[in-house]
């Protein structure tokens, strides 16, 4: 007996060790949503727009920069005009002309540039807002695929568990058929009955499939990576959580956006009414000049003639009028800033609309996930009460076939609320602008 035990404990030993194996193979909620963080091709493209943010903010800062350039030129003249003094004419220029310059432009003042770096900077804000966008959509999109492909792979424990029922049924009629106790209808709707089921088992298997690929896309994960999902995770519910009457939407990404997305509109109607403004700019230029009748321009003995000049200045523009243009600019972001204003409003009330769904949806699925644990219960009650009359010929086999449909429904029932649960608890923690809890 000693020895049994001891067996027994190395045998429940090596089975609890294969099982934590198994569970570091499996993929929680948590690591799902961290890998999608990591490799989501739209996350990943969101961050990229966060670095071109920060490279049109400098392309933007050089307009207010020093602007250098230089040029180079060569000319040849086969015919030289004439400048007629009197009675006498002068030669303008000669032959061949060689010239090298640099000039140099700083904007000293100029209203559009200026509005134009305060926009770049607060684009910045923008990409980052979106990127944030972007991974809470990625993460509801993850949270909500993992427990759909949860639920349907408990749907095929269902059918098995059905399956393994009904072959018991069937075995027992095959028996009771050899014996002329059964009818030979009832051995084939027993065989019709589980054709059907591994029709859905086969159905509900691909479909699962199906779910796990797209889970993986989300995840940006191989589709050829296999995956396993621990069914803990669709643990069950028996209490409703701490709900509000309302929620802040202040810390909400979407919010945060539209905020964002009002101030450029009121950078670019800044920008349009800059162009009323005057600009004022310095302006410098130093060249040398070479001139000579014989291409020896750039030899060390030269007949040529070489020259520098330069100057610096100042230069003023003043827009007068250009046929209402800027006007016309000016009242296309009056209209655009209206638009942004009532895309708030409707941002707001969807986003109420969706933490009052949410709470709906909640309290109906707590209601049907106590409900449906106790149909599951007494489901399965009546089809081994019934199981056992059958068995002993006090039930017909529709009355077994009629009570096992209802355990799976009941079954299938109790799961899908599970489901509902889930998805609005994902829309609840969303609309309180806890969606990246996940990622903890």
């Amino acid at each position: 007996m000693i020895k049994k035990i001891k067996l027994l404990q190395l045998i429940l030993l090596g089975l609890f060790f294969t099982q934590e194996v198994s569970a570091q193979q499996q993929l929680t909620l948590k690591q799902a949503v961290n890998y999608a963080i990591e490799h989501s091709e739209n996350v990943r493209k969101s961050r990229l727009d966060i670095d071109g943010g920060k490279y049109r903010t400098q392309e933007i800062r050089s307009q207010a920069l020093p602007q250098i350039s230089g040029n180079a030129g060569l000319t040849y003249n086969p015919i030289i005009g004439q400048l007629v003094v009197g009675d006498q004419s002068f030669q303008l220029g000669r032959k061949w002309n060689a010239n090298a310059g640099v000039q140099l432009s700083q904007e000293l003042f100029n209203q559009q540039v200026f509005t134009g770096l305060q926009a770049a900077k607060k684009s910045e804000t923008y990409y980052n807002l979106s990127a944030d966008l972007t991974e809470e959509q990625i993460i509801e999109q993850v949270a909500n695929t993992y427990y759909q492909v949860l639920v349907n792979r408990q749907r095929v424990n269902v059918i098995d568990s059905n399956i393994k029922n009904v072959k018991v049924v069937e075995n027992i009629i095959n028996n009771q058929y050899k014996n002329g106790l059964a009818r030979k209808i009832d051995v084939d709707r027993i065989k019709v009955n589980l054709t059907n089921l591994g029709s859905q088992r086969e159905q509900t298997i691909n479909a699962v499939t199906q779910l796990e690929n797209q889970l993986k896309f989300y995840m940006g994960m191989p589709v050829s990576n296999p995956i396993t999902l621990p069914f803990t995770e669709l643990s069950e519910v028996r209490t409703l959580p701490v709900l509000a009457d309302s929620v802040s939407l202040a810390g909400r990404t979407e919010m945060k956006l539209l905020d964002v997305q009002r101030d450029l509109l009121t950078l670019q109607r800044k920008a349009y009414v800059s162009e009323y403004y005057p600009s004022l700019s310095l302006t410098g230029n130093l060249s040398y000049t070479g001139q000579s009748d014989k291409f020896d321009l750039f030899k060390s003995k030269s007949s040529a003639f070489w020259y520098d000049a330069s100057a610096i200045g100042l230069s003023l523009r003043v827009p007068i009028f250009n046929g209402f243009a800027t006007r016309s600019r000016i009242r296309q972001a009056d209209v655009d800033l209206k638009k942004a204003d009532e895309d708030r409003r409707q941002t707001t009330n969807s986003l109420n609309l969706s933490y009052e769904n949410a709470k709906i949806a909640l309290r109906n699925s707590i209601t049907t996930i106590n409900s449906q644990r106790e149909n599951v219960i007494l489901a399965d009650e009546i089809y081994k009460s019934t199981q056992n009359n059958y068995n002993n010929g006090l039930a017909a086999l529709t009355d077994l076939l009629d009570t096992e449909n209802a355990l799976t429904e009941a079954q299938n029932s109790y799961t899908q609320a599970l489901l509902n649960y889930k998805i609005a608890e994902i829309q609840l923690i969303k609309s309180n602008g806890n969606i990246k809890s996940l990622l903890k």
